[in-house]
């Protein structure tokens, strides 16, 4: 069966899909886009989170064929023309990545939760990310991740506001 879908702002499809392989395979296998990260296939870990039509999905948990038609933002998709995801920078800057196996998941996650709420309290940055799990970090350069994205966030927004520009923003949060 073929299957077509929009991945990350581009129409993409692919041939001989079978009907209950996961769209994580399709993303990685099919698409050439391994930052999906594989790993439990029984979405418990969340280090394959992508954004299918807007909403946080664990896409090992997806077959296929029923994300055809839909828009999904992987976390290759986050970033625009070569340049990080605020997010991307914030989990870099922060020292919350560590093996990485995890990153890709809760970077989307992350992205999904400051989009809903750009200053979320601890409270809402862990509901958002139970199900994402960390072996490394302890969770706490992750939170701080959270905060330094969030942070930057309102200061660009308080520049654009303001007529400052972002790049005066950037430039306090740093």
């Amino acid at each position: 069966m073929r299957v077509s879908l929009v991945v990350n702002g581009v129409q993409r499809s692919a041939d001989d899909v079978w009907p209950g392989e996961s769209l994580l395979y399709l993303l990685r296998e099919r698409l050439g886009l391994p930052g999906t990260k594989n790993a439990c296939e029984q979405g418990e870990c969340g280090s394959c989170t992508v954004l299918l039509d807007g909403l946080p999905v664990c896409a090992c948990l997806v077959a296929a064929p029923q994300a055809g038609g839909s828009a999904v933002v992987t976390v290759e998709g986050l970033a625009a023309a070569g340049t990080p995801h605020p997010v991307q920078q914030a989990f870099v800057d922060a020292g919350a990545v560590q093996c990485g196996f995890c990153t890709p998941g809760l970077v989307v996650a992350v992205a999904d939760l400051l989009a809903r709420s750009p200053q979320p309290d601890d409270a809402q940055v862990r509901e958002a990310l139970a199900g994402n799990l960390c072996r490394c970090t302890g969770y706490e350069k992750i939170l701080d991740a959270v905060r330094l994205a969030s942070a930057r966030s309102e200061l660009a927004s308080r520049a654009a506001a303001s007529g400052d520009g972002a790049a005066s923003a950037r430039s306090e949060a740093s």
